[in-house]
């Protein structure tokens, strides 16, 4: 029988949890490069093998 009363509060601390910011939005400025970027690529993981196409 404890089971209704856990769903239960576990509902509501869901709901609470999203009432404050029902938009998703965390605010705040958008994400900047570093001050030292110059456009270099950051990315350091290999290109995706991507299979070569079947012969028609």
């Amino acid at each position: 029988m404890i089971r209704v009363p856990m769903l239960a509060l576990l509902l509501i601390a869901g709901v609470a949890g999203c009432a404050n910011n029902p938009s998703g939005h965390h605010g705040g400025p958008p994400p900047q490069d570093p001050a030292d970027y110059h456009g270099v690529p950051t990315d350091t993981r290999p290109p995706t093998m991507v299979p070569s196409p079947a012969a028609p």
